[in-house]
């Protein structure tokens, strides 16, 4: 009778472990009669716990003048992380705000026709009038020239307006290209102001100063009431998600009493035997079989596993890069979902020893690294490759 070890992934607790178990050993028994599903429950005894009740968690406050309120200790932090996601953001809104389009009369002037000019006066200087930001300045004024936003934007707002708005949208959209390549060097809120405030006058706004904040009401409401929300809930969203992230950093550092209970689990189980272990779990079973031959287990089946990732950057905690393989590791069948952003490919680090087979949940991320036991198609794979 082929034994199937069944591991757990991050942040899996009682209750839920059983009921994820469960639907496991319901689907592989479905396919295949005769297995003895062996569930390892790591997360009880090994996983990550806040120890001291969550001590290291700050109190719910802003910018260190006190608890969080509406207002200027909110500052309009929040508004440009909307503003980084999508710089669109605000003319967009502006547009949504214009009347339907109409037939000009012969001679009017376009209300866009200001700003393009300025536009074009901008593109001409390249990226230096936002040097202190980073490159990207005019790549961004081209894109905004053309963007189909900029007409209906532009009539729904004064010119003042219109200049201020074009201004934040550039700014972070050069703000955002730094965050997209991962640059280590983000200029702070005041260098970015000052940014805004200079295109926002080259771009034909009044004078006012170089502190030119998120004004559209509709974006700040929504954006700082989620902010404040967030903030205030830190320690419930820490202590809902600390097992996920708990679990990695424990394991990486603290790994061996989890190996060691995976070896003793399956020292007293019968030849052959598989294991099948999701996202922690796969890397918990490749670093123990690595490290200690185990001649029972015939199979390995990890999905939505970051083992491969691991071992390429160098962190797997069992095998470094380029070293392979060792031979008493048995076959290595990888499940993936390629919307899953946490699944890794094996079959280029370990040619020969892995199969990388994709399948599909039909999920977005994060949904799809916890949608591979509703998927048939994965009890498919797993059936047909069991000892």
């Amino acid at each position: 009778m082929t034994a199937v070890v069944f591991i757990h992934g991050t942040g899996v607790r009682e209750p839920g472990f059983s009921a994820l178990a469960g639907r496991f050993a319901a689907g592989v028994s479905a396919l295949r009669g005769g297995l003895r599903v062996v569930p390892y429950y790591w997360g009880g005894a090994y996983g990550a716990a806040l120890a001291a009740g969550g001590a290291s968690l700050p109190p719910a406050t802003g910018t260190g003048r006190g608890p969080l309120a509406p207002g200027p200790g909110d500052d309009d932090t929040a508004d440009w992380a909307v503003l980084y996601a999508d710089p669109y953001a605000e003319l967009a809104l502006a547009a949504a705000g214009s009347a339907p389009a109409e037939e000009l009369p012969p001679g009017s002037v376009p209300p866009d026709l200001r700003v393009r000019a300025r536009l074009a006066d901008l593109l001409a200087e390249g990226d230096g009038p936002a040097a202190e930001l980073g490159p990207g300045l005019a790549r961004a004024v081209a894109d905004l020239a053309a963007h189909p936003l900029l007409a209906p934007a532009a009539a729904s707002l004064a010119p003042d307006g219109l200049a201020e708005v074009a201004a934040r949208c550039l700014t972070a959209q050069v703000v955002a290209g730094l965050l997209d390549t991962d640059v280590p060097l983000v200029p702070v809120g005041v260098t970015r102001d000052a940014v805004v405030g200079r295109l926002a006058a080259v771009l034909g706004a009044s004078a006012r100063g170089a502190e030119r904040g998120v004004r559209s009401l509709a974006l700040r409401v929504a954006s700082s009431a989620a902010s404040r929300a967030v903030v205030r809930r830190r320690r419930a969203l820490t202590e809902a998600a600390h097992p996920a992230a708990g679990d990695v950093l424990r394991y990486l550092s603290r790994g061996e009493a989890v190996r060691a209970g995976l070896r003793a689990l399956i020292a007293g189980l019968e030849p052959p035997v598989a294991i099948v272990a999701h996202s922690l779990g796969g890397i918990i079973a490749l670093d123990t079989l690595v490290l200690t031959p185990l001649p029972q287990v015939r199979l390995l089946v990890t999905a939505g596993s970051q083992a491969p990732f691991l071992y390429e950057s160098g962190s797997l905690p069992s095998l470094e890069h380029p070293a392979p393989l060792p031979a008493h590791v048995p076959d290595w069948l990888n499940l993936y979902d390629p919307r899953d952003l946490l699944s890794y490919l094996g079959a280029g680090l370990f040619p020969g020893r892995v199969t990388d087979i994709a399948v599909d949940s039909r999920q977005p991320f994060p949904a799809a690294h916890s949608a591979y036991w509703t998927n048939s198609e994965v009890y498919r794979h797993i059936g047909e490759r069991l000892p």
